[in-house]
């Protein structure tokens, strides 16, 4: 697992563990060389943020009990993959980000700028 700090340079704060989020499941956006789509932005999900992920085929809206996910609804807070939150950013359809609780990771994909200019 690649070190737990945040966008900032602090320590990783948890997403979620209501719905339990993270490509650890751990309630952190944490990450490592495996995790190929890079779950590292904790996002607050919007109707129009689940909409395009569907769009983009990843349905975030439906359970999937056989992965232990409940499935999302608006205001839930969630390890979005970095690159799908840039194209919802591109698209119009971006939802809010906590930057305490985004893995320094999502940098290597999403400017620091646009991150802060989003965050909640």
């Amino acid at each position: 697992m690649h070190p737990s700090v945040n966008v900032l340079g602090t320590e990783l704060k948890p997403c979620s563990t209501d719905p339990l989020t993270g490509w650890y499941r751990d309630g952190c956006c944490n990450t490592d060389d495996n995790d190929r789509g890079s779950h590292t932005v904790c996002c607050v999900v919007t109707q129009a943020f689940l909409e395009f992920a569907k769009s983009q085929g990843n349905d975030l809206m439906t359970p999937a009990p056989q992965f232990s996910f409940p499935g999302l609804k608006p205001g839930d807070s969630w390890c979005v993959c970095a690159r799908t939150w840039l194209a919802a950013v591109n698209a119009g359809s971006a939802c809010p980000v906590d930057l305490e609780a985004t893995h320094e990771e999502a940098l290597g994909i999403i400017p620091y700028d646009l991150l802060e200019t989003h965050a909640v």
